[in-house]
């Protein structure tokens, strides 16, 4: 075992996009455990949006404190365990921090849990994991999804927006994605999009009128700001409007609020924010379907994997910058033949 745990600490609130400045490096020895703790070697860490939120201040969790090592969730192995629960050599995920090493006590607010036999750590960490799993919830669960609908998603080119129209459209919806760049459009066509709008090229609001005739019945949104806007004024009658983040508006000072709430009004629609852990208690079911569908082909997902701890950072702001492809990962050590690799294997 390496003596040293390197750490990247938040060293203060960000303003604007997240840079390296935002953080501090740390190396210090590797933890000591107690009884009911265990002892996490980091493999892989997720990077996802709201950890810019995080930052921040107080959203649905408490803000990480200046010179707390950065929150993330990761995937490793069980070095050390002093827990009934887990043996030593178990792969594992929870949020366990941009760290090589982590205590972690699995009774916490998000429980530590196993990989599941034949998943790799990658998907671990993306389609079954936070990533799935919202598109999952916030379909099936929020929106209350209907066959014969039309969704359309925002930032869906990204790891939660591909698997939500994918989910569409395995409950026969009409499915338009919107994202930026013709690259990320075609993605969207040869995974089962019906239809794929570039906002960077593309007049957003003609393309609604043009991909949506009939209005929008469900409306998948990771992005927020104009096009959060934009699709309001292309609501169908009692549309559920399901909000799972506002990317465009996490470095701004100020965000803004939508101007068309009033459509909402108009259109007898709603529109609901949710959070992946308010439906905590049903993951297993949510994960035992998504890996049908998933070996059924039904299903495909990408990671952007970057390599070393010390570029957390970089990983973290490539989210905002739309040069991530899929689900971003950094890897920090690669796993151990048979701890899980790069490619999707799903037991029957």
């Amino acid at each position: 075992m390496s003596e040293d745990n390197r750490q990247w600490l938040l060293a203060r609130r960000p303003s604007g996009l997240v840079t390296s400045d935002d953080f501090r490096w740390n190396v210090g020895a590797v933890p000591d455990i107690g009884d009911g703790e265990v002892l996490v070697r980091n493999l892989y860490l997720s990077c996802d949006p709201t950890q810019r939120s995080w930052m921040a201040g107080r959203t649905y969790m408490p803000a990480v404190a200046i010179g707390e090592v950065m929150r993330s969730f990761a995937a490793g192995v069980v070095q050390v365990s002093r827990h009934p629960d887990f043996r030593e050599g178990q792969i594992v995920y929870g949020l366990f921090g941009w760290q090589d090493y982590c205590v972690a006590r699995p009774d916490d607010l998000f429980k530590m849990q196993v990989v599941p036999p034949g998943v790799s750590i990658e998907a671990a960490l993306g389609v079954f994991g936070l990533t799935g799993l919202t598109a999952y919830f916030g379909l099936l669960h929020v929106a209350a999804l209907q066959p014969g609908e039309t969704v359309v998603v925002s930032g869906a080119a990204g790891a939660t927006g591909s698997v939500a129209g994918q989910i569409a459209k395995i409950k026969d919806c009409r499915v338009v994605g919107i994202a930026g760049g013709a690259e990320k459009c075609d993605y969207l066509t040869r995974i089962g999009f019906d239809a794929a709008i570039d906002y960077k090229s593309e007049n957003v609001m003609t393309r609604l009128r043009e991909t949506c005739p009939k209005g929008v019945n469900v409306f998948f949104d990771n992005v927020g700001g104009r096009l959060l806007d934009a699709v309001l004024l292309h609501l169908a009658m009692h549309a559920r409007v399901v909000l799972c983040g506002s990317i465009s508006g996490y470095n701004d000072a100020a965000p803004q609020g939508p101007r068309n709430y009033m459509q909402l009004l108009v259109r007898r629609s709603r529109m609901e924010g949710f959070v992946m852990t308010d439906y905590n208690e049903h993951s297993p079911e949510a994960i035992h379907v998504l890996s049908g569908w998933v070996r059924d082909g039904r299903i495909q997902h990408r990671s952007d994997v970057v390599t070393g701890l010390e570029n957390a950072p970089s990983a973290l702001a490539r989210l905002f910058s739309g040069e991530n492809r899929g689900k971003q990962l950094v890897c920090v050590a690669p796993p151990a033949t048979g701890a899980g690799g790069a490619d999707m294997r799903v037991d029957p």
